[in-house]
């Protein structure tokens, strides 16, 4: 079997010292596969897992014809519109409950007072809402332009018996566990869940709890990546801060490489005297890329240790959270046995000028607004790579392509929304 390093170099503009972001996207995803191994768990435990195999539906949803409102079940057929003003005046024979069938049958030319939900009899095919309808005794007026079938929800129009309702593959949010209750599913099978070592670099970094010394700072970003990956529904192993010591950093990587399928560090994988990682990592595996040709971000090592991936993200915080977002969380999503997407992007019109130069991918933090009517997008103030509140303060990545230049006010550009990521 071919190293990964034999692998990359046969591919085509492929540079390890400095990859455009699309492309080092591509290869990232080329290379992983889906974790092994699967579990059988309760559907409720399903929420943020991935399938493992199709959920056939055991029966129709729904399973019986019913209404969809409050109101009467009628022939259409009945509907002469032969009284006053076009109306008809029929008969109610009873009252539908959902849950509690009308077990009597409705003659032409009588109507049926039904609840939501409640089975519809047969012959009936049109439900006339009780807000237009007017009942008079034992008798229902009903007003003209009722149309064929309206408000009728027919059996197997959500999911038909034996057809999958799910396939493997899929993502389980809030709607398909709903869907997979609505279908009686007591237990799914689902891929396991991706097993992630995190830990922190460097002798400045202080925790939680203690005083800060002077030139240190607290770890922010061992924090930061927890939530990222907890989001996404991963077994987090946190390793702590690790110092600039190769043989902890060693004793580190080869301990997370051994129990875990995925390993993210901060720090250490720039040109520094005390950045080791990298040199670690070609060392203990193959490093497969190093630089990126991006902004936050470009000191980014992927490569593997053991069967292990391995993230050597950069120390910045702003650099951490953006190099997650566009490399490590597709990766994890095929980890965990998706076929992950792009994230989408939407052209909006710039409020400001944007300095740029052309040769990297720039990642700016902004805030959509809406200004007469239209969406714009502006940046959240100073866009340097330590500044974690203009994280805080975005609801979006304003991106600026490879190859363009700076942006006049006006403009459009390429946004990605981080409703649901950050």
């Amino acid at each position: 079997m071919n190293s990964l390093l034999q692998t990359l170099s046969c591919l085509d503009d492929y540079d390890p010292n400095s990859l455009p972001v699309s492309r080092a996207q591509e290869l990232i995803l080329s290379l992983v596969a889906p974790v092994p191994g699967f579990e059988r768990a309760f559907v409720r435990l399903g929420l943020n897992r991935v399938l493992a195999e199709d959920v056939i539906a055991p029966m129709n949803v729904p399973a019986h014809d019913n209404s969809a409102m409050d109101g009467y079940a009628v022939r259409h057929a009945d509907l002469s519109g032969g009284g006053k003003s076009g109306e008809t005046i029929l008969d109610v024979a009873g009252t539908a409950f959902a849950g509690r069938p009308f077990a009597e049958r409705v003659c032409p030319g009588s109507a049926l007072r039904i609840m939501t939900g409640a089975i519809v009899p047969e012959g009936l095919d049109t439900i006339v809402i009780q807000e237009v309808a007017r009942a008079e005794g034992s008798k229902v007026v009903i007003p003209p332009g009722q149309r064929l079938g309206q408000h009728f929800r027919r059996a197997g129009e959500d999911l038909k018996a034996g057809q999958p309702a799910l396939k493997a593959g899929k993502l389980l949010r809030p709607a398909e566990i709903g869907l997979l209750a609505s279908l009686g599913v007591v237990e799914v099978m689902l891929h396991r869940r991706v097993r992630v070592a995190v830990f922190s670099t460097g002798d400045e970094l202080c925790p939680l709890g203690s005083p800060l010394q002077a030139g240190q700072v607290y770890d922010s970003n061992r924090y930061t990546l927890w939530g990222m990956l907890e989001r996404l529904g991963c077994e987090v192993l946190d390793m702590g801060v690790v110092r600039d010591d190769p043989q902890a950093l060693e004793a580190a990587l080869l301990s997370a490489a051994a129990s875990c399928d995925l390993i993210v560090t901060s720090g250490g994988v720039s040109v520094g005297e005390a950045d080791f990682v990298r040199e670690l990592m070609a060392r203990l595996g193959e490093v497969a890329f190093w630089k990126i040709a991006m902004k936050p971000g470009r000191p980014m090592a992927f490569g593997k240790i053991g069967d292990s991936w391995l993230f050597g993200l950069p120390g910045n915080p702003v650099a951490v959270m953006v190099t997650f977002y566009q490399f490590v969380r597709p990766a994890l999503l095929k980890l965990m046995g998706m076929s992950p997407e792009p994230l989408p992007i939407f052209r909006v019109a710039s409020s400001a000028n944007l300095k740029k130069a052309a040769g990297r991918t720039e990642f700016l933090r902004g805030r959509l607004f809406q200004e007469k009517g239209e969406w714009r997008v502006q940046p959240t103030g100073a866009q340097g790579s330590g500044i974690l509140r203009s994280m805080s303060e975005a609801n979006c990545f304003i991106v600026l392509e490879h190859e363009r230049g700076n942006v006049a006010a006006g403009e459009l550009v390429s946004v990605q929304a981080m409703d649901g990521l950050v």
